[in-house]
């Protein structure tokens, strides 16, 4: 039953794990706060719900894109957004909210707008090093925007409180495991590509690896996530190359592999970024050219800025450029460790606890 004399809180995320995950870590601390929160978002959101307590609320709202679809759906989005900002808007005066937080995204349109409406106070958190289109319209009108990579390119006139991006509870068990000396002499290397891969790297990271001397090849344990479609390639050509390597098109155990590698060759994803410099582990990035914004760039900049990590945009990405790296990586004595000590000076561990004293600041409620 709920309390009707708790604070209560909407969050607002839009329907993909980069915005979900970071909403669930602070629904998480809010429950166990004694905290009334409600969920809103879209139809794809509500599919994430099942990850946050239960005892959240969630409410589907109307929202849409004018990015996507065809001529009569773009016609029709703003009437869509304004049916879903009017019921969002009942929705609170029925029952006022203590504060509205949004993660970006589309569906998180109609809940900031209406705060905006009712002076409800409201903040935004941002997981990328530049805003997406939702944030950057909601930024100068929000008390606090919240920033997961950093330095972050904010409009002009709004400041940013880096927080950090919240990670899940199996990345902070393992947050600043000792960096593991290479057994027996092996270098394991572990390379993770996004949710769903990505061919780039199972195209150059074998061949690049194929390049290295026969010991030091025999030295290589890898292990790979690549799509579906680019398995058996990626497997034949380490095989080919006679290097150990484990190919699969998804680690459950990314922690796990994480704090037991020497090196992570991956994409620049704010949740990569993030969980690279909680464990601490050295990287080589490589930015997803097409992502909104340039955004990948963007987060690697603060592990590159670090010392913790060699960015190497997708245009200049080659076999042989790639190996130099990384043999300079874990053939320099100490220069892995160096970048690992450096990749935890940059990390926020503690990025929910962050949040959750902004969102205290910002309602008065310390002692909620």
């Amino acid at each position: 039953m709920t309390d009707a004399k708790a604070p209560r809180m909407i969050i607002a995320a839009g329907g993909t794990g980069g915005h979900m995950f970071p909403a669930q870590a602070l629904a998480e601390a809010m429950v166990r706060k004694g905290w009334e929160v409600t969920l809103s978002t879209d139809d794809r959101g509500a599919r994430f719900a099942g990850g946050f307590p239960h005892t959240v609320k969630v409410e589907q709202v109307r929202s849409a894109t004018f990015s996507r679809g065809g001529a009569l759906a773009k016609l029709i989005a703003p009437l869509k957004i304004a049916g879903g900002i009017l019921s969002a808007m009942g929705k609170m005066i029925a029952r006022r909210p203590s504060i509205v937080v949004g993660f970006g995204g589309y569906p998180t349109i109609p809940a900031l707008s209406a705060a905006w409406v009712l002076r409800i106070p409201r903040m935004i958190h941002e997981q990328n090093g530049v805003l997406g289109r939702v944030n950057t319209a909601f930024a100068p009108r929000v008390q606090a925007v919240a920033c997961g990579a950093w330095p972050t390119d904010l409009p002009k006139g709004v400041e940013g409180i880096h927080t950090g991006n919240p990670v899940r509870a199996a990345i902070l068990s393992r947050a600043g495991a000792p960096y593991p000396e290479p057994d027996a002499g092996t270098n394991t290397i572990l390379v993770i590509g996004g949710s769903q891969g990505a061919s780039i790297l199972s195209e150059v990271v074998p061949t690049a690896l194929s390049m290295f001397p026969d010991a030091a090849r025999e030295r290589l344990r890898v292990a790979h996530q690549a799509r579906e479609e680019d398995l058996t390639a990626v497997s034949d050509t380490y095989a080919g190359a006679e290097i150990t390597a484990d190919v699969r098109p998804f680690f459950q155990d990314v922690p796990q592999r994480m704090s037991e590698a020497q090196l992570v060759i991956a994409r620049a994803g704010a949740s990569s970024v993030a969980e690279l410099s909680v464990i601490g582990r050295p990287s080589i990035l490589i930015p997803y050219a097409a992502a909104t914004g340039d955004h990948q760039t963007a987060n690697a900049r603060g592990l590159v800025s670090a010392g913790a990590a060699i960015m190497i945009p997708e245009t200049a990405l080659a076999p042989d450029a790639l190996a130099e790296q990384i043999q300079t990586i874990l053939a320099t004595p100490g220069a892995a460790r160096t970048m690992a000590e450096n990749a935890l000076t940059y990390g926020r561990p503690d990025a929910t606890d962050r949040l959750v004293a902004l969102v205290e600041e910002l309602t008065g409620d310390r002692q909620a």
